[in-house]
């Protein structure tokens, strides 16, 4: 019976009856202890397992990515357009989401008291905000490029704040595949994919679990940070609505901004009409999170109801899967702003900076599926540091927020496709085609 309930389902239950008893607890006066030492701990399983996948996912993800180009000419034309397409929307969403949030800033509505308690949770993951000063004042401008080049990699791969060498390690292997005799890479590349594969099912499995993370997480962080002072609990769902009105209003700004622009610019195509035609993608995105799942049905709505070829939407849409994550993205700069300013945390310019770099090579290796997100965002707290575990702030509205920043991804993947292949002179001077059995069907299957 329970099996039959959709994830997200289990998920949005799990949040609500952990906030349920988190509230009682407090109203009642109940001792905290059985909720620390064995409601917690699931919680801290489930955020030891997303930290513990991070790596090979990266990695994995993008080897694969990289080595799917087919050959380095592609990206001379075709390829150049379409990555410089994708990182220039992404770093745009990234900029978006650090304007709002710097501007609303969601996090600073919490009292002093709710972020020293806070602070206090963190602390040993944390460290001193002095200490961290003075590791960066001792930086040097160009240590960001020094660091990215690992100076060994297994040390580099068994450090999650290290995951930018990671990155950098395995684009230069996926290059290299390219270049060697392609029966040689076969074998290297099929081994990838097959390991990519089992990364993803593990990815579903952790996913499994989430229900009781989440019931956990939010439990615990509301019998923690109520102490003696209950209100702490409200003012902490306050500043969450906050947060998540941020991200849903960068969202919106992205698809209904940054996308009808580029839009207008390269193609003749409608805005309302792109939206028309992509309505089965979006809401088969929406039901599932995940940008894999709905690429064969983007794909064939790409080509049969807005003209693009074969063999532009085939390079460039599951490139986009790969690497086009503009929902995330900005999710993942809301997120870390305001998970620090939440701990009382005042970020520098090079800190934010450094967001902008790290979301965007994570958005390159993030896969997509349901949670995939959340690992990258733990990279990035770190990278900032911020500690990892300040995730179970937001987690509690984390999947439904997946559920919209995946529309945004597909979106984004369409609409760079669309441009793209305009571009290239393969796009129909007309508008886009009639409505057909397929999209009908499409329709019918996720409504």
């Amino acid at each position: 019976m329970f099996k039959k309930i959709p994830l997200h389902t289990q998920i949005i239950a799990g949040l609500i009856l952990g906030l349920i008893v988190g509230l009682v607890i407090i109203k009642f006066g109940f001792a905290p202890d059985f909720t620390i030492n064995f409601i917690k701990p699931v919680g801290t399983i489930f955020i030891n397992a997303l930290k513990m996948i991070a790596v090979p996912l990266v990695f994995a993800s993008l080897v694969i990515g990289v080595a799917n180009l087919g050959d380095i000419s592609k990206l001379s034309r075709i390829g150049g357009k379409t990555i410089f397409a994708y990182l220039i929307t992404t770093v745009i969403a990234i900029t978006i989401g650090l304007f709002m949030v710097n501007i609303i800033k969601p996090g600073d509505s919490l009292p002093k008291e709710t972020r020293d308690s806070l602070m206090a949770l963190y602390d040993d993951a944390v460290g001193t905000k002095a200490e961290k000063a003075a590791e960066v004042t001792s930086q040097g401008p160009l240590q960001p490029l020094i660091e990215i080049v690992p100076e060994n990699i297994v040390q580099a791969a068994a450090d999650n704040s290290s995951m930018l060498q990671v990155v950098f390690f395995a684009i230069i292997v996926g290059i290299a595949l390219l270049q060697i005799p392609k029966e040689k890479a076969k074998n290297f590349i099929n081994f990838f994919d097959a390991f990519n594969d089992v990364i993803i099912k593990i990815v579903e499995y952790i996913m499994l679990i989430a229900p009781y993370g989440v019931f956990a997480l939010m439990a615990s962080l509301i019998v923690e940070i109520a102490g003696d002072n209950p209100d702490s609990a409200v003012e902490l769902l306050l500043a969450l609505l906050k947060y998540t009105l941020v991200v849903l209003g960068g969202l919106i700004l992205i698809i209904v901004g940054i996308y009808s622009i580029i839009l207008k610019s390269f193609t003749k195509i409608k805005f309302t009409d792109f939206i028309k035609a992509m309505r089965p993608a979006m809401l088969l995105g929406f039901s599932t999170s995940s940008s894999s799942a709905t690429l064969p049905v983007t794909m064939k709505l790409v080509e049969e109801e807005l003209g693009v070829s074969e063999e532009v939407s085939s390079f460039v849409l599951p490139l986009g899967a790969t690497i086009n994550m503009n929902g995330t993205s900005l999710y993942q700069a809301v997120a870390a702003v305001f998970i620090a300013q939440a701990l009382g945390m005042d970020l520098t310019i090079s800190q934010q900076l450094t967001i902008v770099l790290t979301a965007t090579l994570a958005a390159i290796g993030s896969a997509g599926v349901p949670g995939a997100g959340l690992i990258m965002l733990i990279i990035v707290l770190e990278a900032i540091g911020v500690p990892g575990a300040g995730v179970a702030l937001i987690i509690a509205p984390d999947r439904i927020l997946d559920m919209f920043r995946t529309v945004v991804n597909i979106t984004g993947d369409a609409t760079v496709c669309v441009a793209v292949a305009s571009t290239e002179g393969e796009l129909p001077d007309g508008l886009i085609r009639q409505s057909n059995p397929f999209t009908a069907n499409v329709e019918e299957g996720v409504g």
